[in-house]
């Protein structure tokens, strides 16, 4: 929708890029609104920015006027009491599960059960409309915020490991069935002292160590569940293992980490890395597989991060990229063996090799 930047508020989304009297712009699509951006838009006196009808909570947005488009031609008589859904976009699917993710995440905190029905409700959902453009899955890292970053890793592991498993050629079922486990896998969270999870500083070893614990915390609060399979409790409980041993909570190695265990510890790591979280700022996407691919070597199961290279990188000449310079242009040629560093033409005309430029690298896709 359209509003004017006096009916903003905190926690909007921005779905298109707001331009001024410059080649930038001056605040980019999927941007969360803070007060900082209210104020901008005034003073550079913009007169309308487009919004998502949702907040990044997952509540609506309900602002007093919008601007309107021009009335259609009357196309007879419709049934104007369609259902809701029925015009949901990606973004909006995703933010109603992540609202619905906190509501089902303050319960555990009071003691209610995992109801695997209720997840399934709104994750299935939102998994077969991301089936349709899996591209979107790496954007949604910009729609996460500190205060919700838990519930949006949640919704987000799930669509990653869902997309990882179906490039893997796991069936449907099987499909959802790891995303349900990397869904589950930090539910754990919900047993621990608040001011742990809480707190906006880093974490202290005593406490960094009681994190540690939350993949049995996740493991016990579905461990008796007859609706839940072997593999998903595998799964939640071993995704932070790691190969060489050196992960959590049993320091298993090897073949004894199941492979949704390790299809969710790429998907935890990327998402973790790529979002604005308490004490961490975000990364570029990447930036980040570029990192998961050096520094994690011999950790991570090498053939999920290279089938997750290729997903995050599946350009084609002509797709519109922003750098990290802020520059802007579109990708004129790809070297397979280094997929993240393609050759850019920015708008100037000029051509820039990223593999020759090592602090320069895409921030973002341009749609």
């Amino acid at each position: 929708m359209r509003v004017h930047p006096d009916e903003l508020v905190t926690g909007c989304l921005i779905t298109k890029d707001v331009m001024g009297k410059t080649l930038q712009p001056i605040i980019p699509r999927n941007t969360v609104v803070k007060d900082i951006h209210i104020t901008v838009l005034k003073k550079f006196m913009v007169k309308e920015v487009t919004v998502s009808p949702k907040l990044v909570n997952g509540d609506p947005f309900e602002p007093e006027s919008k601007i309107e488009d021009e009335p259609e031609q009357d196309q007879g008589n419709q049934d104007s009491h369609t259902n809701e859904e029925d015009s949901w976009s990606f973004i909006d699917y995703y933010l109603h599960s992540v609202k619905q993710t906190k509501i089902l995440f303050e319960g555990w905190q009071a003691g209610t059960p995992v109801d695997i029905v209720k997840i399934r409700d709104h994750l299935i959902p939102l998994i077969r409309i991301s089936e349709q453009s899996p591209e979107l899955i790496f954007s949604v890292h910009h729609y996460s915020n500190k205060d919700m970053y838990l519930y949006h890793h949640m919704v987000t592991m799930a669509l990653l490991a869902n997309l990882l498993a179906s490039k893997k050629k796991y069936k449907q079922g099987e499909c959802f069935q790891v995303a349900l486990a990397a869904y589950l896998s930090d539910a754990g969270m919900a047993k621990m002292d608040e001011k742990i999870l809480n707190k906006q500083s880093p974490l202290n070893s005593q406490e960094f160590n009681e994190v540690k614990r939350h993949p049995i915390y996740s493991y016990r609060m579905i461990e008796n569940l007859t609706t839940v399979t072997r593999p998903v409790k595998l799964g939640v409980l071993q995704h932070h293992e790691r190969l060489d041993g050196s992960g959590y909570p049993m320091g298993i190695d090897q073949e004894r980490i199941h492979p949704f265990a390790r299809i969710i510890a790429v998907a935890d790591m990327f998402h973790a890395m790529t979002s604005e979280r308490n004490y961490r700022t975000k990364q570029s996407p990447f930036k980040v597989i570029e990192e998961i691919r050096h520094f994690q070597f011999g950790k991570l199961d090498p053939d999920i991060v290279q089938v997750f290279i290729h997903s995050l990188t599946n350009f084609t000449n002509g797709t519109q990229v922003q750098l990290s310079d802020h520059s802007r242009g579109e990708i004129v040629f790809i070297d397979r063996k280094h997929p993240t560093r393609p050759m850019v033409r920015l708008e100037d005309g000029n051509i820039i090799d990223l593999k020759q430029h090592s602090n320069i690298y895409i921030q973002d896709i341009i749609t």
